[in-house]
């Protein structure tokens, strides 16, 4: 495989270059995600739920349905992760100040240490490899996962990193 810091060729759209990149976000997603898989796995926990904890992390008081919406996952999944969750006391849900049926999440004190400890495992290589792209380079990476979103996910997605 060719250097991954190499210019991309003129023909970008073409199979191999195609190739190219959906093996490096493969190769990529598969490291970036090996810090936070080990120390979850100590707790029980997946990708679900770090998922999960990240964006209750992000956004303390998300609803359920709120949640729900930014991961994409059936609620059968989503009751089972916030089950692991709260029964092991990583979260814990109040009702809504407006709406009695709204659940709101947030996380524990133990809840928020996992998630800075599963941040900080992926905060460094992602600086490291933003400092070695350049600014152009990840105003351009930012605008290729943008463009990998569904585009009906894109306004929540965008809403989320205001």
């Amino acid at each position: 495989m060719a250097d991954a810091n190499s210019l991309a060729s003129p023909l970008f759209l073409r199979e191999a270059e195609l190739r190219r990149g959906i093996e490096l976000l493969y190769f990529g997603y598969r490291d970036f995600t090996k810090g936070p898989d080990a120390l979850l796995e100590k707790h029980g926990f997946g990708r679900a739920h770090h998922r999960a904890l990240y964006f209750i992390g992000r956004r303390p008081g998300l609803s359920v349905s709120e949640l729900l919406k930014l991961l994409c996952i059936t609620k059968q999944s989503l009751s089972r992760v916030l089950s692991d969750l709260q029964n092991k006391g990583y979260v814990v849900s109040s009702v809504g100040h407006h709406d009695k049926r709204q659940r709101l999440l947030y996380l524990t004190e133990t809840g928020a240490e996992l998630e800075r400890e599963t941040f900080a495992a992926i905060r460094d290589r992602m600086a490291q490899a933003y400092g070695q792209a350049g600014p152009q380079a990840v105003a351009g990476f930012w605008a290729v996962l943008m463009g990998l979103i569904e585009a009906d996910q894109q306004a929540t997605v965008q809403d989320l990193m205001r």
